[in-house]
């Protein structure tokens, strides 16, 4: 088998942080690259961010 049909496409592609918050957030993969590039990589806060911007909505 090729590499490029062993690798599925997944929500946020290759960042991981996204995928990461996609998978453990109600967050879109365009929200949750924007949250990134606005808050940086740190993953705990990211989720945090994550959570009140669920609760605001």
């Amino acid at each position: 088998m090729s590499e490029s049909r062993d690798h599925l496409p997944t929500p946020g592609g290759d960042n991981p942080n996204v995928r990461f918050l996609t998978e453990n957030t109600d967050l879109s993969p365009r929200q949750a690259l924007e949250l990134i590039e606005k808050h940086g990589n740190e993953r705990e806060k990211l989720l945090e961010l994550a959570r009140k911007m669920k609760a605001e909505s």
